[in-house]
């Protein structure tokens, strides 16, 4: 006999069990208990994170529990603990994961947990930004910003002064932390000339802490603040040829002038090919007491340079370039109002290297 054939009073029990069924069911879900899964530090993470998953479940009268994990719809883990840790967070962990639990010892069980997705992505990196420009006068007020792309929670933000020693390895002095959060800043209200220098950032979240890799440099220049008081600085780069613009192969001098005399003063540059680095490294310069020479100056040698003691104080940032065809001679400090300032462009290859000269008094 068809299906469709059936009798009328067949297909009326048969319908009347299912409705019974389905409101049994029904019942029977809401009086279970839903679990909830939450994951720390966050459902995005970096590998070799820690991360912990944990599931909740409120079930009342229920004191023991035997949690049981799922992962992509696949039994994953079974465990009396209710959480579930990595302890070095890998690209395979990642997935959706669900739980339930069953009472231990007795016949209740709760409801599965709605999915979450853990996503592992690469070691993150810090990036840094100045704001608002890097070169600054005495007074200015500048803000190291510190960013983690890609993740926006949990994190705690450092900074760092970066030196280099003669041997030209890094070292890291560290300045301090800021609130958690998407982002860090950190500013200085009112800039100093030992305020310049070149500058890192690093974050970090978890217990036991995960920290990414350092930023990129920043560096941060300030110049001294003009005051017609006929008082000199305290330290003065000086430069020989007296220019700022420079033709390669030619001898370059750079000489930390202190008027105290009360320090040994390290001549230090920031390049975009070489980095930070200390004269008195035998690969770019040599130095005999305050005073860096440049035998054979090459185009990578364009960067900042400027004066350091040995107590670590920054003075002086002068900006060199070193480049071919014409420069322009103009002096390398500041002049004073009224002064007449005298400025000559020097071609290479003539004899003297010399194009034309103007003055003009200001």
């Amino acid at each position: 006999m068809e299906l469709s054939q059936l009798p009328l009073v067949l297909w009326n029990s048969i319908e009347s069990y299912d409705n019974v069924y389905s409101k049994q069911k029904l019942e029977t879900d809401q009086e279970r208990p839903k679990a909830k899964v939450s994951i720390k530090p966050a459902q995005h993470v970096f590998r070799g994170d820690t991360v912990t998953l944990r599931c909740d479940i409120d079930g009342e009268g229920v004191t023991s529990w035997q949690y049981s994990w799922y992962k992509d719809d696949s039994s994953y883990s079974t465990s009396e603990l209710q959480e579930h840790t990595f302890r070095s967070v890998t690209e395979s962990d990642a997935g959706k994961y669900f739980c339930y639990g069953a009472e231990r010892g007795g016949s209740r069980s709760s409801q599965d947990s709605d999915a979450v997705t853990l996503t592992v992505s690469d070691r993150p990196q810090a990036v840094l930004s100045v704001s608002p420009q890097k070169w600054l006068t005495e007074g200015d007020p500048v803000t190291l910003i510190c960013e983690v792309y890609g993740s926006s929670t949990g994190w705690t933000f450092s900074w760092y002064n970066l030196t280099a020693s003669s041997d030209n390895r890094y070292h890291f002095q560290r300045l301090s932390d800021n609130s958690r959060g998407a982002g860090g800043n950190y500013t200085v209200s009112s800039a100093a000339l030992n305020h310049t220098g070149v500058y890192v950032c690093r974050a970090e979240r978890g217990e036991p802490a995960y920290k990414t890799t350092f930023s990129n440099t920043q560096p941060v220049w300030v110049t001294a603040l003009i005051v017609f008081s006929g008082v000199s600085p305290r330290v003065s780069l000086i430069i020989s040829p007296s220019r700022t613009q420079h033709f390669p192969s030619v001898s370059l001098s750079l000489s930390c002038e202190d008027q105290r005399n009360s320090d040994r003063w390290n001549v230090k540059r920031y390049t975009d090919r070489w980095g930070l680095q200390d004269c008195s490294s035998s690969v770019w310069g040599s130095q005999t007491g305050s005073t860096c020479t440049i035998s054979s100056t090459i185009t990578s040698d364009t960067g900042v340079y400027w004066c350091q003691s040995e107590s670590g104080e920054n003075y002086h940032p002068v900006n060199i370039t070193v480049h071919y065809g014409v420069v322009l001679e103009s002096p390398v400090h500041p002049v004073t109002e009224g002064d007449t300032l005298t400025l000559r462009c020097l071609y290479q290859n003539s004899t003297p290297p010399n194009l034309s000269q103007s003055s003009l008094r200001i």
